[in-house]
């Protein structure tokens, strides 16, 4: 994971989004120094807010998809966020992981839950999780109709939201909350993580709530085919 605050502009950060209105030289001078930390080139997606998964071992181009697993050593798995929240998975004996982006969408779309099925461990009592940085408990304000949505889903999900005083029809969502009632029901019981909040923490992390016109981090994750290979991790 590569978070750098910063502007989009390209000053004082590490702007990974080629999306976001950032100079493009910029943006891949970024990348190319993002590269020389990694084992291979990451496998980009074209996230779309959805729950397309996709193979990042055989995939070309810039898939549309929201997820990307890999049993191939050295593929680097990546999603891009800047409030939305990046999920890493890996199995416990190390030989397939998976990066997903979480945003609230894709998450009651069902994006976690094919993510973990695609590693092949039967109920995903092999997997473990890690939630990366994204908009925290006391920011994430939501609409009734986003609440419909994880009800309809599933009616226990409720705690995750509560209402905004002065507020109808206006909620706090726990989008670490959401994900780790859906990992759990999974069968997902060892999930790291989750401390984080993008909007509140200027220093250190983008966030498109805070700042509307900003940059995107990258989350990584990939099997490693040497000892001595490092692994960036924002604590």
């Amino acid at each position: 994971m590569a978070p750098y605050h910063g502007n989009a502009d390209g000053t004082g950060g590490l702007n990974l989004g080629l999306h976001v209105g950032d100079d493009p030289v910029t943006v891949r001078r970024n990348r190319a120094l993002l590269k020389t930390w990694l084992p291979s080139e990451p496998v980009w997606l074209n996230q779309v807010h959805g729950s397309n998964i996709v193979d990042a071992g055989k995939v070309g181009g810039i898939p549309d998809a929201d997820a990307s697993f890999t049993f191939q050593k050295d593929t680097v798995c990546v999603v891009m966020t800047a409030d939305c929240l990046p999920v890493l998975l890996c199995t416990a004996d190390g030989t397939a992981v998976a990066a997903v982006h979480a945003g609230w969408r894709g998450l009651s779309a069902g994006v976690l839950e094919k993510a973990v099925g695609m590693l092949g461990e039967k109920g995903g009592s092999g997997i473990m999780a890690w939630l990366g940085p994204a908009i925290g408990p006391a920011a994430f304000e939501v609409g009734e109709d986003v609440r419909k949505v994880f009800l309809h889903k599933d009616r226990e999900c409720s705690a995750a939201f509560r209402e905004r005083r002065n507020a109808k029809g206006k909620y706090l969502a726990d989008i670490y909350g959401l994900a780790r009632d859906t990992l759990k029901k999974a069968g997902v019981s060892r999930v790291y993580g989750g401390n984080f909040c993008t909007v509140t923490d200027s220093g250190r992390f983008y966030s498109y709530r805070r700042d509307k016109v900003t940059g995107r981090m990258a989350t990584g994750i990939w099997i490693a085919s040497r000892e001595d290979q490092l692994f960036f991790c924002n604590k």
